[in-house]
């Protein structure tokens, strides 16, 4: 009988991660890995219901507690939560599971990381998989020409600049985490999202990725294959950003609208995301290189 999903640490410079992995990870001739990057106000169990159909399917799949959310990677200083920071935690962690060349998965936050790393490693990358957030090139010209973008991103700024936002956010065990969420997410899933959020620093650690945020026009445009899946009900995400995306992916590029899907997209709808996994890894043979 084959294992199940474990619970496992990776160390990374200093810092220590929390991670889950199919159990096809580290066995040979296993098929190209993937590695799945949650957003916020998420955790690793964002990606709970698509690790486990690749451990069904024996794909050797991550998903890790990004810097700040991992209580052994949470480090007070705002400058260390810039992007390219996050985008080293990935291809650390990616080191030490022994994966040089990876599909890569990303969702809000995790997808604007997902960019970056396919942007500028595209070495280590043979697919990529964003969900939600356009090329952040694309989504930094949407917040300046797009006014319906602009509203809905104002959110942002009150992450950076108001320093009770963490106090906020975290107050009566989470309650507005629990309403941006809304019936989509399941309860269990919320739960472990606040379980982790709700640890001594994380929320500010978490808010600490907008505060250090850095220019996401200077992301340069992806040339490895890309899918794209947009809900057209997200909250966060306007249209316009959406439209724009295929500007900055030179190489072979899908968008997949959602009609109706909201801006959970991995808990929400799985089985699209896996679609668009199992596709990326035929096209390339499914090997590990």
């Amino acid at each position: 009988m084959r294992a199940e999903l474990r619970s496992t640490a990776v160390d990374v410079a200093g810092f220590r991660f929390d991670a889950q992995v199919t159990s096809a990870v580290g066995e040979p001739d296993s098929g190209a890995p993937v590695v799945l990057l949650h957003g916020f106000p998420q955790s690793k169990a964002s990606w709970a219901p698509v690790l486990g159909a690749l451990e069904s399917e024996n794909v050797p799949a991550v998903a890790f507690d990004q810097r700040g959310y991992s209580s052994g990677a949470r480090p007070l200083d705002v400058a260390e939560y810039a992007t390219r920071n996050l985008v080293a935690d990935v291809l650390g962690v990616c080191d030490e599971f022994g994966f040089g060349r990876f599909h890569l998965v990303g969702h809000d936050w995790g997808a604007i990381v997902a960019w970056n790393v396919a942007a500028r490693h595209p070495d280590r990358v043979s697919s990529l998989v964003a969900l939600s957030v356009p090329h952040p090139a694309s989504f930094a010209w949407a917040i300046e020409h797009d006014p319906d973008q602009r509203e809905h991103s104002a959110y942002m700024q009150f992450f950076r600049e108001d320093p009770n936002a963490a106090a906020l956010m975290t107050a009566d065990h989470g309650a507005a985490v629990r309403v941006g969420f809304g019936e989509t997410v399941p309860p269990d899933l919320v739960a472990e999202h606040l379980r982790v959020l709700l640890q001594d620093g994380a929320m500010d650690a978490a808010l600490n990725w907008y505060r250090a945020m850095d220019s996401m026009g200077d992301v340069p445009p992806v040339d490895v294959p890309t899918t794209f899946v947009w809900g057209t009900e997200d909250i966060a995400i306007c249209r316009a950003g959406v439209a724009r995306c295929r500007e900055f992916v030179t190489g072979d590029y899908t968008l997949n609208e959602l009609a109706g899907a909201s801006h959970w997209i991995p808990e929400e709808d799985p089985e699209t995301v896996l679609d668009a996994i199992r596709k990326h890894r035929s096209d390339e043979g499914g090997h590990r290189s």
